[in-house]
């Protein structure tokens, strides 16, 4: 045999351990983590359901009953709303921890707008809206135009906005009373229904289609794409066409916005106009998003992942207050899923590269 030969069969017998390695990493651990990488809203929804099973289980009737179950909606129903708001930024590879500050100053303003100013209320909701696009939309400038890091801006802007928000408000509540009397529509998000022992509030109808429409927005639009783009290698993004500055402007802005219809439905669900309102839906809104499987390294996620964990933390908050458990089990085991989901984030993306 040549030397020629001896080559070739080598080179045959290595193409085909090639070929047998290829075949044996498509084994079943393989599947799982391709469906994991295309599907990352797979496994907060299988520890959903999963929680859902054992609680009702449990609990039998007592958490499987239409008002239980459609309790939950109504307590994630605002860090639902802004956990869709941190989801945006969190896609580009960036953070905002003045999300929360933004809906409470957001409803502050509408209050104050009514009462003090004497405004129309629906004026008043509008200006609202408008001042939590704007504080978004100068995240996003701070961000995006001066070049500076998102943790640091967010984490400024939120004790700015926080000192300003107890400043104009002079602390003081404006009592639910008052809004009703004179001004309903600032608790409009607030209205329950009843459908068949089910009760829902305008504010997790509004919930629900904000999650579905970024859903849609997200996958199926140029901007939607540019979004990922951005989070993934802004870089490449830059160089392929995208507007990278344009993009971070509008996506804090967008979430801007979004907080201040959280802001709007945290009157519906709390009654009155609260400065201290909200004080944790900033760290409330990262965790729905991490154990949701959106990446903190961005690009990767998906909106309906992170109501999925925003639910999950709704159904073990229930579950264990009726259980009559301590509330710090809790945050105990919220604490466990967080870091199972960046584990499961950080495998997912070895194993890719």
């Amino acid at each position: 045999m040549s030397a020629q030969d001896n080559y070739e069969a080598a080179a045959s017998g290595a193409a085909t351990e090639v070929a047998s390695f290829n075949d044996l990493d498509q084994g079943w651990l393989g599947r799982v983590h391709h469906a994991l990488h295309v599907t990352p809203a797979l496994v907060p929804l299988i520890v959903l359901l999963s929680s859902i099973i054992i609680f009702g289980l449990v609990l039998g009737s007592k958490f499987f009953s239409p008002f239980a179950l459609t309790l939950i909606l109504q307590q994630v129903q605002i860090v639902g709303i802004v956990a869709a708001a941190q989801s945006l930024v969190i896609l580009t590879a960036g953070i905002d921890l003045s999300v929360g500050a933004i809906a409470v100053i957001s409803s502050v303003v509408m209050g104050q707008f009514t009462f003090r100013y004497g405004l129309p209320v629906e004026v008043a909701v509008v200006c609202g809206l408008l001042f939590g696009t704007a504080i978004g939309t100068l995240n996003g400038w701070l961000i995006a135009v001066m070049k500076l890091p998102p943790f640091i801006v967010t984490l400024g802007m939120w004790q700015i906005v926080l000192a300003a928000n107890f400043l104009y408000s002079a602390n003081e509540t404006i009592r639910s009373q008052e809004i009703a009397a004179e001004a309903p529509l600032l608790q409009l998000l607030g209205f329950k229904f009843n459908i068949g022992g089910a009760v829902f509030t305008l504010g997790v109808v509004f919930m629900l289609l904000l999650v579905l429409v970024l859903a849609y927005v997200l996958k199926h639009t140029a901007w939607g794409r540019h979004v990922y783009a951005v989070g993934d290698d802004p870089e490449a993004a830059e160089l392929s066409g995208v507007n990278v500055r344009r993009t971070l402007i509008s996506v804090y802005g967008l979430a801007g916005l979004i907080c201040g219809f959280a802001g709007w439905a945290l009157i519906g669900r709390i009654g009155s106009v609260s400065p201290t309102s909200g004080q944790l839906l900033n760290i409330e809104s990262i965790t729905a998003v991490v154990i949701g499987g959106i990446s903190l390294f961005g690009g990767r996620g998906s909106i309906l992942g992170t109501f999925f964990g925003a639910l999950i933390v709704g159904v073990f908050t229930l579950g264990l207050r009726l259980m009559g458990a301590d509330a710090q089990w809790t945050f105990l085991l919220i604490g466990v899923l967080i870091i199972a989901a960046v584990a499961v984030d950080q495998w997912i993306r070895k194993v890719a590269a």
